[in-house]
């Protein structure tokens, strides 16, 4: 199954997700799961659920101090 990732302010990507993690989709765009949220039709999903959908957005956690 593709897949649409969109990382929130820097751009898309397309991925084969067959028998892919959430968490596998945010290693392949160089991304921890402890610096972003992921979200498929509005809310979180867990990282290590398998991909269900064919569109996900990643949300960046914002830190500051």
């Amino acid at each position: 199954m593709n897949v649409t990732v969109e990382v929130v302010g820097e751009g898309t990507h397309e991925f084969d997700a067959e028998g892919a993690t959430y968490a596998d989709l945010l290693s392949e765009v160089g991304l921890s799961p402890h610096e972003v949220s992921v979200m498929v039709d509005g809310r979180p999903v867990p990282e290590d659920q398998p991909v269900e959908a064919e569109h996900v957005k990643v949300l960046r956690l914002i830190k500051g101090g």
